[in-house]
């Protein structure tokens, strides 16, 4: 058995959308280190393209915007005898239509909508799945290094609700089950949902030069993580944010980037 010990166990994996998404480079390294995957998806859209790069596994249609289909899915689950080692959860969201606003412009609706599919879904699936989840399952959510960049927008506070929501989950859950939950905190990334923020490319190649290896955080680095997580490798960590963003959180004053700055002003 290898270190991640991940042979025969089987995991719910949300938010693959393509091949750039987080969501599908950990599917694909857990597959491919002898675990099984199950999908969620949000639409008829989705499912086809998820059908094309995991063939025969089941996918199921899952709006986490409506607490029906989420509690269908444990119901369907548990009338499958299928018993779940964990599940990740990589489901964001923000309207950027009319661009981005300072904050104390975001409108009640989008911050709710926000809110919901990208914090609570992971309390309504995990409630959901309980019923068929191992009692030593992992669950990993995906959340960002820092909630403080301006242009992430009202979506800042958000991911930071969701931090808080890891450690209230793993007490919850604690009282009964050993489930763990754990946040991977990943730096900027180059993904399809990331190209959807107003001016994300500029933190992009900001965020690269912060790094300390001057290089860009690769999306395999922050599946490797969150495959990490979700095996019994990681047994003794829960209710954490673990950081994935090649030093740059802890690189604000890089000298390169500083006297580049100092040089052109």
């Amino acid at each position: 058995m290898s270190f991640l010990k991940l042979e025969n166990k089987k995991f719910l994996i949300t938010g693959v959308a393509n091949k750039k998404s987080v969501a599908y480079f950990a599917a694909k390294t857990l597959l491919e280190n002898g675990a099984d995957c199950l999908f969620t998806v949000l639409n008829e859209e989705t499912k086809q393209k998820v059908e094309k790069l995991f063939p025969d596994k089941k996918i199921y249609l899952v709006n986490v915007e409506k607490t029906d289909e989420i509690n269908e899915l444990g119901r369907v689950l548990l009338s499958e005898k299928i018993i779940l080692d964990g599940f990740l959860h990589s489901i964001a969201f923000a309207n950027y239509s009319e661009g981005m606003k300072p904050f104390h412009e975001t409108s009640l609706p989008d911050y709710l909508q926000a809110t919901n599919i990208s914090c609570f879904s992971l309390v309504s699936l995990s409630k959901s799945l309980k019923p068929v989840l191992a009692l030593d399952s992992s669950v990993v959510t995906i959340s960002i290094s820092s909630t403080k960049a301006t242009n992430y927008g009202y979506m800042g506070p958000i991911k930071a609700a969701l931090d808080a929501t890891i450690l209230f989950l793993a007490k919850s859950f604690s009282l009964d089950s050993k489930v763990r939950f754990n946040a991977v905190c990943a730096g900027p990334l180059k993904t399809s949902a990331s190209a959807g923020i107003p001016g994300y490319i500029d933190n992009y190649l900001f965020a690269e030069q912060l790094t300390m290896r001057h290089q860009a955080l690769e999306t395999q680095e922050v599946a490797n993580t969150v495959v990490f997580l979700l095996s019994p490798a990681s047994s003794g960590i829960t209710a954490s944010g673990v950081v994935v963003d090649a030093g740059m959180s802890s690189n604000y004053f890089d000298e390169k980037v500083v006297a580049s700055f100092a040089k052109n002003d």
